[in-house]
Formats: C-alpha cells, structure tokens, sequence
C-alpha cells in the first residue's frame, strides 16, 4: 500500500537536513576554517541583504523567461513533426533519418557552432534551448503516433473523420502518454540547458552567468546560495509541470 504524500515529504527532508546539521557542527562552529566553506548564515542571508546576491532573483527570473521561449518553440516543432513522421510514412523517411542522426551529437557540442552562427546573445541562448526541448518531444510524439491501433484508425476512416478531426479525437489523445513523457523529459534537459548555455555564453543575465560571475570573484557564498536556489527552483519546476502536465492530459481526453 502506497504511503501518503505528507510522510514521503517528511523523508525526504531527512537527508538535507543531516547536511545542515553536519555544516553547521563543521564549518559555522569553527572546526574547520576554509576559504571555499562558508558558515551557513552567510550563504542564507546572502541572497536578501548582499547587494550582489540580491541579484540572484534577477538571474532567476531571466533564466525562467529564457527557458520558457526555448521550451515552447522546441515544444511545438516537436508535437508538429513527431505527430507528422509518425502519422506519415512518406514524412518519417522523410524526416526520421536525419532527425535521429542529429539527436546523437551530445547535448552541449552545438553550442560552438550556435556562438559561431549567432553569437554570445539571447538568440543563440534560446535556438540551444529550443534545440535541447526539440528532440525528447519529437522522439516521444512519433512514437505515440505510431503506437496507435490500426483498428482505432480505421474506426476513424470507416466513420469518415477528416484529418483535423482524426487529429483532435483519435491522434493526439492517443499518442498523449508519450507526448506528456516527452514534454517532461524535455522540461528538465530545457532547464539544465538553460543555465548551461548560460553558463558557458557568459553574456546576459541567468543564473549561468550568475554563478560564473561569482565563482570569477570568488565569492562562495554566492555560488552556493546560488546552487541552493538552482535547486530549489528546478524541484518547484518539476512540480508544477507535474501538475500543468495533469491538466493538459484531462483536457484533451474530454
């Protein structure tokens, strides 16, 4: 029997908390003294009273906006060409070779090229992220699509549903499960793509550019304050996408 959701969330609060506990017995007491281990205080104050780590929320905010762009664009290409190779033989020679190719260079090696093409700016920042969304979605999609039962499908044709209306009633409730899958799996490669491009550009404002500021003037408690908040802010993400996921899922099959 599964355990209430209330006792789970106590769990897992076992562990972070063993990690402040231990910090402050090490670091906050005094026993070890360390420029790259700063006391607690410092790293949870940080964000609220320091003029630069104040700018934490800015970064934040930036990296929100910036990965919600990349996350749509790359969302609907992939549910556009997924649903299209998948429904489509002609599409999926079409299309599916080269696609399947491209998935298989590694995540971070696009951004030489993208920086060379289009710069350190926001542009580059959001075609990576689009890129990094794209393909989870279009992977997953396509293969709802073609999951389908044949029989389903020639229900539709029997009953003479044309194409938006097979695509409204028959192909997208259908191939749901997997598109949602994919939509989640990209979310997250999205949000790490994010402040990686961030990260690695430099340029603009994110929580990437944050962090890289504050490790080049060495101020460790921003960059943890700013790890913590990374954190946090990815698993609230993930939360509410669970739930925005729900809701979608509910509406189409109604």
């Amino acid at each position: 029997m599964p355990e209430p959701a209330s006792r789970w969330s106590a769990k897992g609060l076992v562990l972070p908390l063993i990690v402040v506990a231990a910090w402050l017995a090490v670091v906050d007491s005094g026993w070890q003294s360390n420029p790259l281990l700063v006391p607690l205080k410092k790293i949870v104050l940080a964000p609220f009273v320091d003029e630069q780590g104040q700018r934490v929320w800015l970064a934040l905010g930036g990296s929100v906006l910036r990965a919600s762009a990349g996350f749509l664009i790359g969302s609907l290409l992939g549910i556009a060409l997924g649903a299209l190779a998948g429904a489509s033989r002609t599409s999926r020679a079409l299309l599916s070779p080269g696609l399947h190719g491209l998935r298989q260079v590694a995540l971070f090696a696009w951004i030489p090229l993208l920086t060379a093409w289009f710069g350190n700016g926001e542009a580059a920042k959001i075609i990576f992220i689009a890129l990094a969304t794209f393909f989870p979605v279009f992977l997953n999609t396509e293969r709802g699509v073609q999951t389908i039962p044949t029989a389903l499908k020639e229900v539709a044709r029997v009953h003479g549903l044309g194409r938006w209306r097979t695509l409204r009633r028959l192909t997208l409730p259908g191939a749901l499960p997997s598109i949602v899958t994919g939509l989640e799996l990209a979310l997250m490669i999205a949000w790490i793509g994010t402040v990686g491009s961030e990260y690695a550009m430099g340029a603009g404002r994110g929580l990437g550019a944050y962090l890289a500021t504050a490790r080049d003037v060495f101020r460790m408690d921003l960059v943890i304050a700013g790890v913590l908040i990374l954190a946090l802010s990815s698993y609230a993400l993930s939360r509410l996408a669970l739930h925005a996921f729900a809701r979608l899922t509910q509406t189409l099959r109604a």
